[in-house]
């Protein structure tokens, strides 16, 4: 998360394309000014029933094939999507502060994410979920949805951060590729037990020998996330 952490694996270029009408709104916080762009819930889904947060990892933005796919998707669910970008990212820096900096600057712009005056599921991927976790008790968040969580850092699972993921009591769905080198899915203990994307990376990708492909592996994603949202109220399913 910051310059001592590992930062998310690059992206490919076979990501999908983002989707499109997106609106962008600058928020001020502590560090400077973040940026949330909504996708609103269509019109087609009926009335909106959640917004669903989404933040990005220490190494990329939301430019991320997991973020990008369910922006794409949701909506047409009632879930309105908004993908945050930290002030690090805003002003071109490279490297993420600390976590302490990270959690104050999602904490201040919670106020916007929870203006249209509905439930908000906060998540991210990566260190973004890390984030997510750590602040959804405090901020009353109605779910968590933590994508690629960083269990440990690459090659050393002793140093596990299991104990984030269980600061937030309420409903928590994780989203892990089975060849996540930051934490594959059998190492995550009882209860917070992934759901597994075979063959993916830390990123979502799949290597082009896989037997999935990637735009498979990636509609496994959003239609796990979409399932998990409706059970809980939170979008049409």
């Amino acid at each position: 998360m910051h310059a001592s952490e590992q930062p998310d694996q690059p992206e490919r270029p076979d990501q999908p394309e983002r989707p499109g009408h997106p609106a962008a709104v600058s928020v001020p916080t502590p560090a400077g000014p973040a940026r949330i762009t909504w996708y609103a819930a269509a019109s087609a889904a009926g009335r909106a029933r959640s917004v669903l947060a989404l933040g990005h990892g220490a190494g990329g933005g939301i430019e991320a094939r997991d973020l990008v796919a369910l922006a794409a998707a949701l909506p047409a669910h009632g879930v309105t999507v908004a993908l945050v970008e930290q002030p690090w990212r805003v002003a071109g820096k490279k490297l993420a502060p600390a976590p302490k900096t990270l959690d104050a600057c999602w904490s201040a712009l919670w106020p916007a994410l929870t203006e249209p005056g509905l439930p908000v599921v906060a998540g991210g991927r990566s260190a973004g979920a890390r984030v997510a976790c750590r602040t959804a008790g405090p901020l009353g968040a109605a779910a968590v949805l933590a994508l690629a969580f960083p269990l440990h850092p690459p090659g050393r699972p002793e140093k596990s951060r299991a104990d984030e993921l269980a600061r937030f009591t309420g409903p928590l769905l994780v989203v892990q590729g089975g060849n996540d080198t930051m934490g594959k899915p059998a190492r995550f203990p009882a209860g917070r037990a992934p759901y597994e994307i075979p063959h993916a990376d830390h990123g979502f990708a799949v290597p082009k020998r896989a037997p999935v492909t990637q735009e498979a592996a990636l509609t496994a994603l959003t239609t796990a996330v979409t399932a998990w949202l409706a059970g809980l109220g939170y979008a049409a399913g």
